[in-house]
């Protein structure tokens, strides 16, 4: 796959795990991986980027694999990150994807970094716990709302309500992946885990949270207290995408994003769920930022 792997510092001294690949000298483009996750990236990705003339960049949000903590962050604190990548590589414009866990930070990367960032995509993303007129809960599956309910409890309920989830994740194989997430799998995202997709999946949890959970824990915290920053700020142009059937992250989610977005590209789609997205739209992604660069 050619991916190249490199451990970068950001401005207040603390080291953030990035990788690139697809075409080297191509268009920028960044991504932000879902929660828990980790820099690596899906081999289809990768092949479309690389057959798009695309530069696929990734890291790790702090805590996770091999990036340091970074004690009290919100979504909004991405943009520091983001910055220090861009400043590395000697990048002056880029755009963005997030997916679920990813998909705030390339809102707020949208929001607060408008002289860098051209473009962003947010797919299956969760609108904030406070968001006005929206049921949070409401349709999502059993094992994300005990682990949302945890998170409001604090830091040291989520830490060990995580604690005991990971074993599950970490000794779990394309089998019994399925069983292991059954309460938030609709049956669009069973069909699409297949071996090669699951075998993803686990790895990119796996480095993700193999050594500690800080940025497990982390994320969560942030999701369900204020981002840092307003979706009114955010003036580039903005693809909003997500699945009808989705029991990880509610489309209500998605449908209340969409109404507070100025002038967003919103793809509500019927026949999708969340980890479909993952499987089958990147490169409609792909496609729609190209075509705003």
């Amino acid at each position: 796959m050619n991916t190249k792997g490199r451990t970068i510092s950001t401005e207040d001294g603390r080291e953030l795990r990035i990788s690139e690949a697809g075409q080297p000298d191509g268009v920028p483009i960044l991504v932000h991986h879902g929660t828990p996750g980790s820099r690596l990236l899906n081999p289809a990705w990768v092949e479309d980027a690389k057959s798009r003339g695309i530069r696929l960049i990734s890291y790790e949000r702090p805590g996770y694999g091999g990036s340091m903590p970074q004690s009290g962050r919100n979504v909004a604190s991405v943009d520091e990150d983001v910055a220090a990548i861009a400043k590395h590589l000697d990048l002056d414009r880029l755009s963005v994807w997030g997916v679920s866990g990813g998909g705030p930070h390339a809102l707020a990367c949208a929001a607060l970094l408008p002289d860098l960032v051209v473009a962003a995509a947010a797919l299956a993303s969760p609108a904030p716990y406070l968001a006005n007129g929206l049921d949070w809960f409401a349709g999502m599956g059993e094992d994300n709302i005990d682990e949302f309910s945890a998170a409001l409890e604090g830091q040291d309920v989520l830490g060990q309500y995580i604690e005991a989830q990971a074993p599950g994740l970490l000794n779990a194989d394309p089998k019994t992946l399925v069983q292991a997430l059954h309460s938030l799998l609709c049956p669009i995202d069973v069909a699409v885990l297949t071996e090669n997709f699951a075998d993803f999946l686990l790895s990119s949890i796996r480095e993700g949270i193999k050594e500690r959970r800080d940025g497990w824990v982390d994320d969560d915290i942030a999701f369900t207290m204020p981002w840092g920053f307003e979706l009114s700020q955010i003036r580039i142009p903005v693809m909003l995408m997500h699945g009808a059937q989705d029991q990880m992250v509610p489309f209500s989610h998605g449908k209340w994003l969409a109404s507070r977005i100025t002038n967003v590209d919103a793809r509500l789609l019927a026949d999708d769920g969340h980890l479909s997205l993952s499987a089958r739209r990147i490169p409609d992604v792909h496609v729609w930022l190209l075509g705003k660069m």
